[in-house]
C-alpha cells in the first residue's frame, strides 16, 4: 500500500499553479547560483597553482576538497536522519535551502582570510565549507523542485531546473574569469588578492539569497506522520540502484569534461591547441544545458503546439548562436547531433526511465567512434556524448526517489553522497589513460553507462512491495 503524503489545507495550495509559481522561480534561480559558484573551481585551479606554485596533483586538491565536503556532508546528515531525526523533514525545506545559503555564503567570506594570510590550507578549508553549503542547499532543493507539483511532471521541473543550472556553468567561467584574471589581477602581484573581492561579493550574494528564500512564501510539506528512523530507506530498490546510477551518471560526466582539452589536442584527433580547444568544450557543457531545456519540455505535460513551438525557439537559439560564432560547417554538424538528440526523447516517449535508457544506449555508440576512429568524428562524438548526459542527473534522481514517503529527504542526502563519483572517476579513468592511452580510457565511461542504461530500462521498476 502506498504512503499518503498528509498536507494541510495551505500545503494543498501548492498544487495550485499560481501559487508554486513564484517559488519555483526563485528555486530555479538557486540551481542557477550553484552551477556559478562550482564552476568557478575551474578558475581557481589555475591562478591558485600560479600564486602558490603548486603541482598538478595539489592544485587539483580544489575539486577535491569541494566535492569531498560532498560526500561528507551527506554522510553527516544521512547518519543523522537515521540515528535522530531527518533534519528537513524537522526544520523544512524552505529552511534548509536558507542554511545551505548561508553557511556557502560563510564559506565565500573565508576567501578573505585565506588571501590574507596567504594559507593555501585555508582556501582549501574554505571551499570545504561553501561545498558544505552547496551540499546543504542540494539535498532540500533537489526533492523540493520534483515535489512541486505533480509526480508526472517532476522529470520536467528539474529537467528545467538543471538547465539553468548549466546556464550558471557556462557564465561562471567567463565572469570569474574576467573578474580574477583581467579586471582585479595585477600582473606584478604573487599574492591571491585577485580572488578577495570576487567571493566576498559572493559571499554577500548568497546571504542575500539566503535571506530572500527564508522570506519567499514557500509552500512547505508538513508531514502529520512521523519522520522515520532507522535503515529503511535501504529496503527500496529504486534508490538503491539509484544511488549507483548517480554515482556512474555524475563520475562520467565530470570526466569526460575534464579530459575534454587533452583529447582534442591528440594529433591524431584535431590537434588543437589548449585555447582553441577550450571553445570546443563550450560544446560539451552547452550540450548539457540544450539537452535539459529539450527534457523540460518533453517531460511537462503542455499542450502539442505549445511544446513544438518551445522547441523550435530552442533550436532556432541554438544554432544561430552557434553559426553567429563558428560558421555553418559546425553548425551544421552540431544541428545534426540535435536531431539525433531529439529523436532519442521521442523513443524515450516522455518516460524518464525509458529516456535514461535510450541516452545511455546512444552515448555508448558515440563512444564506440570515440574508440575506434580518428580526426573530427572522434571529436565530435565525444562533444555529442553532452546532449545525451544532459538529462541523466535529473532523470535518475526523480526515479529515485518515487515512492519513499517520509523517507524523501533521507534518500536524496544519498543521492548526493553519490556525486562521490565525480571525485573517484576521472581519476580511475586517468589511471587508464596512463597505461592504455587517452582514447582508450573512454572505456571507462562506457562502463559507466553500461549500469545507467540498464538502471533506466530495468533497475528503476524494482520498487519496495509494501
Amino acid at each position: 500500500m502506498k504512503k499518503q503524503l498528509n498536507l494541510s489545507g495551505e500545503d494543498a495550495d501548492l498544487f495550485n499553479q499560481e501559487n508554486r509559481m513564484v517559488p519555483f522561480i526563485v528555486l530555479t534561480g538557486l540551481f542557477f547560483i550553484w552551477g556559478f559558484i562550482i564552476s568557478m573551481n575551474d578558475i581557481l585551479i589555475p591562478y591558485l597553482k600560479n600564486v602558490f606554485k603548486l603541482s598538478y596533483f595539489k592544485a587539483l586538491l580544489i575539486q577535491f576538497s569541494f566535492f569531498g565536503s560532498f560526500f561528507i556532508g551527506s554522510l553527516l546528515y544521512f547518519i543523522l536522519s537515521i540515528k535522530k531525526v531527518d533534519p528537513i523533514s524537522k526544520i523544512g525545506y524552505r529552511n534548509g535551502m536558507s542554511i545551505g545559503l548561508f553557511i556557502a555564503g560563510i564559506g565565500c567570506f573565508f576567501f578573505y582570510p585565506a588571501t590574507v594570510f596567504h594559507s593555501y590550507g585555508l582556501f582549501l578549508g574554505a571551499l570545504f565549507c561553501l561545498g558544505l553549503g552547496i551540499c546543504l542547499l542540494q539535498i532540500a532543493a533537489n526533492p523540493y523542485a520534483a515535489l512541486l507539483g505533480t509526480e508526472e511532471t517532476a522529470s520536467s521541473r528539474l529537467n528545467l531546473a538543471q538547465g539553468v543550472n548549466s546556464l550558471g556553468t557556462i557564465i561562471g567561467p567567463l565572469l570569474g574569469g574576467y573578474l580574477i584574471f583581467e579586471y582585479f589581477f595585477n600582473g606584478a602581484n604573487t599574492d591571491a588578492n585577485s580572488v578577495k573581492i570576487p567571493y566576498l561579493f559572493f559571499a554577500g550574494i548568497f546571504v542575500l539569497l539566503s535571506i530572500i528564500v527564508k522570506a519567499t512564501p514557500f509552500p512547505e510539506f508538513h508531514k502529520k506522520d512521523s519522520p522515520e528512523k532507522g535503515l529503511g530507506v535501504f529496503k527500496y530498490p529504486q534508490l538503491v540502484l539509484g544511488v549507483v546510477g548517480i554515482f556512474m551518471a555524475v563520475g562520467a560526466e565530470v570526466a569526460t569534461g575534464s579530459l575534454l582539452i587533452n583529447f582534442f589536442g591528440l594529433d591524431y584527433i584535431s590537434g588543437l591547441s589548449p585555447s582553441q580547444a577550450t571553445k570546443f568544450v563550450a560544446f560539451y557543457w552547452g550540450g548539457l544545458m540544450i539537452g535539459r531545456l529539450f527534457g523540460a519540455v518533453f517531460f511537462n505535460g503542455i499542450k502539442t503546439l505549445s511544446k513544438t513551438l518551445l522547441m523550435v525557439t530552442i533550436i532556432i537559439v541554438a544554432l544561430g548562436v552557434i553559426a553567429y560564432s563558428h560558421g555553418t560547417r559546425i553548425t551544421a554538424i552540431y544541428a545534426f547531433l540535435m536531431f539525433i538528440n531529439l529523436l532519442a526523447f521521442r523513443l524515450g516517449k516522455s518516460l524518464p526511465g525509458k529516456t535514461v535508457g535510450v541516452f545511455s544506449l546512444i552515448i555508448i555508440i558515440l563512444l564506440a567512434f570515440a574508440l575506434f576512429t580518428k580526426g573530427q568524428i572522434a571529436m565530435w562524438c565525444v562533444i555529442g556524448i553532452g546532449l545525451f548526459a544532459s538529462i541523466m542527473w535529473s532523470n535518475i534522481f526523480t526515479l529515485a526517489i518515487r515512492r519513499l514517503g517520509n523517507y524523501t529527504s533521507q534518500g536524496s542526502s544519498l543521492l548526493i553522497m553519490a556525486i562521490l563519483g565525480a571525485a573517484l572517476v576521472p581519476p580511475i579513468q586517468g589511471f587508464v589513460a596512463d597505461i592504455y592511452g587517452l582514447q582508450n580510457s573512454f572505456i571507462v565511461i562506457m562502463c559507466c553507462h553500461i549500469y545507467v542504461s540498464w538502471y533506466g530500462f530495468f533497475g528503476h521498476k524494482r520498487m519496495r512491495i509494501e
